[in-house]
């Protein structure tokens, strides 16, 4: 529930917070001819028409927008083409404002909306080039019939623009007015495919990951490396798919053989180890040389918005799907949530696209979730089929160094020249600003995107086969979101898949992101499948950067569609997807990744649904729901009994330490136990890991005394300490607390000695040496923390109290002056939940205990019984601020329940509440 009675979160100082920032007059504007500018009127003026007619010159007979109590639309046509022409209209009523901003970020045009800030930004995603690449997709794979629908939704989307002023079309168009002339342009086709390179940016894999190993060598070394990245623990948390192998003699992959005796990877190459040579051993670094040019990136990284959440820091899905045999329908059951960053308004767009008729010309007949900016729906249902989705997490991005020079880049001895272009970014209120991006034939060189980036490294530690330093390396990307691809073609074929065979075909062009895809029809049947663009490296795991001067680090190609695992009907009658291993890698002849997430999520799913089914039991959806919300805490269970065994002597945290007896690890928000054992879990990792990290990975405002650089050796006297002080953004830091770290620690917390145990002491606290001195001290730091945040009086203290979510309006809500904040956000909800629970209302151990990422919607799909089926958005329907659907599914979001989803003609008729007839 929404609170009232505490502060709301401390403000963030990263550079996320900083970004899309409006250079507004707005604070100089005298807060009365402000608010007298921004009156009834103003905020009245953009809210749609959602009852009546409304004329459209393009449409060819009329279509029904039927909406119901939750401003939910439901659309109905005699053609497909009029459908997508409606959609676009009526997304654009309800969302155009984060349309508009959307597309300026796929381009790399923020500039052009909000002035000098975005400059940066801009010119990171001009290097990129998103925009370019959904042109050629646009021009040159998409079908002919995916290209008509999108034209058509554009000229939906710009019939709503017509004759219309920014001001009326929404309110923060009129604060924008205030500083800068900026007009809205027309809608395009390619402005919603490109929206797609923005999902895979976000859900793109283990390109942080790979940063993170290569700036750790600056002060661990690689068997600490590689503790920090422990192998998937198969043993304790089931992939997938618990059978399946290639056939070698067709080359396909076959759901019901027994795992084969592949290695799962193409080389040797292991986490923590360094087939460039970059980056050295353990031993301290002066910042320079590749240490820096990771550093640069990483801050570049953080300089993106991130349109879905923070990059693999948590950000995932949960997904399973129950066959009838084990429900009390009879029918499969199938559930979704996605997990991505919290906006406002939400990602999600809920939407029934309905031919009034289904025939070979009106294929259409689905609801579900959609993107605002983008014609189809994402996830849902048809009248045969439904289906959700969650993160494979496919390593589908490496980082190459490059040796470059003036004339280009050195590959086999050989210097081979850039691709080059320039882009000019158009700046409001300022002048125009070129720059010139180089490419290599694997991608292009981020590094030249960044002053810190341009620094080479005079002191980088390399391999004796590496070419000279010289001047330095560049970094260049290779992504396989950058070629283009099919997948805009692939979610209309899985809007109108009628059975399994069609959905795979459907899910053959879903390249990018890759993702899992879970299935379920009305005839009974159950599926999964992975698909996606996945590469095949010659040589090299992508777990560090390659060595772009050796040919040997090239992709060779892509993994077949027909070699990627699926599986249809098990014996075990369900299939749960949260982000975990697909497969045994070491069963599997090509290398998916080696950085999935680490089945805390997915294995709570497994076992909730065992333990309802044992001995005949069945499930029904309010189980299914009631699962979405499970709150325990893994790791509470491993590491809660040793902390009760810890003698604490001082009376004041042994108060603290009593919460923790009985508690059964459930994570409610009005928990004083979840509430001191997160705290406890968070000083831990702090304490062990996170004091030891380079402070390239640790939080800004996270400073700790080291050694200066030049000195080895016990601190005394001699040796005064230097204070060193984090970098990251505090939502991407590290330590973050996810699953990753509860492998770390698990075989830790069963040794009293060990080097993570150990940590130097200061001024108010004694050096630990042992497992329990450490905890101790952690128990102990935790309940001063809570005091100065909650207050002295433990029985006030509770979970929500500190796990709070703000929902904050993407632009001005985000960095305009506080007032504009005040009237665009909403909240601060306080929140149950947790990081790596099946209700993962994500934290970032490192940064803090706010809201980070969030069950973006919550989905119970009834199969064949489809009007019973029930769903939930984050926000509500309307990006209108004061409109009534701003935030009004919220409140039911938040206690984990849901609304009915009507999709029958006669369901959706009953819950109709306005009726707009477009009209050509």
């Amino acid at each position: 529930m929404p609170s009232n009675t505490t502060a709301p979160p401390a403000k963030k100082k990263g550079r996320r917070a900083r970004l899309l920032l409006l250079v507004l007059v707005l604070a100089l504007v005298a807060g009365f001819g402000f608010g007298g500018y921004w009156g009834v009127s103003t905020v009245r003026a953009s809210f749609p028409q959602t009852t009546g007619e409304i004329r459209l010159d393009s449409l060819s007979a009329d279509v029904e927008v039927k909406r119901d109590a939750n401003g939910v639309p439901q659309i109905y046509a005699d053609n497909e083409t009029d459908l997508f022409r409606a959609q676009g209209y009526v997304q654009a009523q309800d969302r155009f404002y984060e349309m508009d901003v959307r597309r300026h970020v796929t381009a790399g045009r923020l500039s052009e909306m909000f002035g000098e800030s975005q400059v940066e930004t801009d010119s990171f995603l001009r290097t990129l080039g998103w925009r370019r690449v959904a042109q050629q997709e646009y021009d040159k794979v998409l079908s002919a019939e995916t290209k008509k629908y999108l034209q058509a939704y554009a000229e939906g989307v710009n019939a709503y623009l017509k004759d219309r002023a920014p001001k009326d079309i929404s309110v923060e168009y009129a604060a924008l007015s205030f500083t800068n002339d900026y007009a809205i342009e027309p809608w395009t086709p390619v402005d919603s495919v490109a929206w797609l390179k923005a999902m895979a940016w976000d859900l793109r894999g283990n390109m942080q990951d790979e940063i993170d190993r290569s700036l750790m060598t600056s002060r661990l070394s690689a068997s600490q490396i590689k503790q920090l990245y422990p192998e998937y623990p198969y043993a304790l948390h089931q992939p997938i798919l618990d059978k399946g192998a290639v056939d070698e003699s067709t080359g396909s992959f076959d759901p019901a053989a027994e795992a084969g005796d592949g290695d799962g990877s193409t080389t040797g190459d292991t986490p923590g180890t360094n087939p460039t040579g970059a980056g050295g051993s353990s031993g301290s670094s002066d910042g320079s040389g590749v240490d820096a040019q990771l550093s640069g990136l990483s801050e570049v990284l953080d300089g993106i918005p991130a349109l879905l959440g923070p990059n693999g820091n948590g950000i995932g899905s949960n997904s399973w799907v129950v066959a009838g045999e084990k429900t009390t329908s009879g029918k499969p059951l199938l559930a979704n949530d996605p997990h991505l960053s919290p906006q406002l308004p939400s990602l999600w767009y809920q939407m029934g696209l309905h031919c009034r008729s289904v025939s070979a010309t009106c294929r259409y007949d689905v609801a579900g979730y959609t993107f605002s900016g983008m014609p189809g729906v994402i996830i849902g249902h048809n009248d045969k089929i439904a289906w959700g989705l969650t993160n494979l997490g496919a390593d589908v991005t490496d980082l190459y160094l490059e040796k470059i020079g003036p004339d280009g880049y050195l590959v086999d001895g050989k210097v081979k020249p850039f691709t080059v272009r320039d882009e000019v970014i158009k700046v409001a209120g300022g002048d125009d600003r070129k720059i010139t991006v180089r490419s290599t034939d694997r991608g292009p060189l981020v590094s030249d995107r960044s002053t810190e980036l341009e620094k080479v490294g005079r002191k980088a530690p390399v391999g004796n086969a590496a070419p000279d330093r010289g001047t330095g390396y560049g970094v260049s990307l290779q992504w396989t979101a950058l070629q283009p691809g099919k997948s805009m073609d692939a979610i209309f074929a899985l809007d109108r898949a009628k059975d399994f065979t069609t959905f795979r075909a459907a899910a053959r062009n879903f390249e990018v992101p890759s993702q899992n895809l879970v299935y379920a029809d009305t005839a009974g049947n159950i599926g999964y499948q992975s698909p996606g663009k996945i590469p095949q490296r010659t040589k090299g795991d992508g777990t560090l950067p390659a060595p772009g001067w050796d040919s040997a680090y090239k992709w060779k190609g892509y993994i077949p569609f027909e070699k990627l695992p699926y599986e249809y009907n098990p014996d075990r009658g369900y299939i749960v997807t949260a982000n975990q291993a697909v497969i045994d890698q070491k069963t599997y002849p090509d290398l998916l990744t080696k950085d999935w997430g680490y089945g805390s999520r997915s294995q709570r799913i497994n076992d909730l649904i065992e333990s309802k089914t044992k001995d005949g039991g069945k499930i029904s959806p309010d189980d299914m729901r009631t699962m979405q919300t499970d709150n325990r805490s893994e790791i509470a269970t491993l590491l809660n009994p040793l902390l009760l065994k810890v003698d604490i002597s001082d009376p004041y945290v042994r108060e603290a330490q009593k919460l923790l007896e009985g508690w059964d690890y459930t994570q409610e928000p009005d928990s004083a136990a979840a509430a001191y054992f997160n705290a406890v879990w968070r000083n831990v990792l702090k304490l062990a890991f996170g004091d030891k990290l380079p402070k390239e990975l640790r939080a800004e405002g996270d400073c700790i005394n080291v050694l200066p650089a030049e000195t080895t050796g016990p601190v005394d006297e001699q040796n005064k300490l230097v204070r060193e002080c984090g970098e990251r953004d505090p939502d991407s830091a590290q330590p973050d607390g996810g699953d990753r770290w509860y492998e770390v620690v698990r075989p830790l917390l069963k040794q009293e000695k060990s080097e993570w145990w150990t940590t130097p002491g200061n001024r108010l606290d004694s050096a630990t040496e042992t497992r329990d001195q450490l905890l101790a001290r952690a128990m102990k730091d935790a309940r001063w923390e809570l005091t100065a945040k909650l207050g002295k009086d433990i029985s006030t203290w509770s979970w929500g109290r500190l796990h709070q979510l703000t929902l904050k309006n993407q632009t001005l809500g985000t960095a305009g002056p506080g007032f504009v904040q005040q009237l665009l956000n909403r909240g601060p909800w306080n929140l149950g939940g947790g990081e790596a629970a099946v209700d993962a209302t994500g934290w970032n151990a490192a940064g803090g205990y706010e809201v980070i990422w969030v069950p973006s919607m919550r989905m119970v799909v009834n199969v064949g019984d489809w009007d019973k089926s029930r769903w939930v958005n984050l926000t509500g329907a309307s990006g209108h601020a004061f409109a009534d659907h701003y935030t009004d599914q919220t409140d039911t979001w938040a206690k984990g329940e849901l609304y009915d989803w009507a999709y029958g003609k006669a369901a959706v008729d009953a819950s109709t509440k306005d009726t707009l007839i477009l009209k050509p």
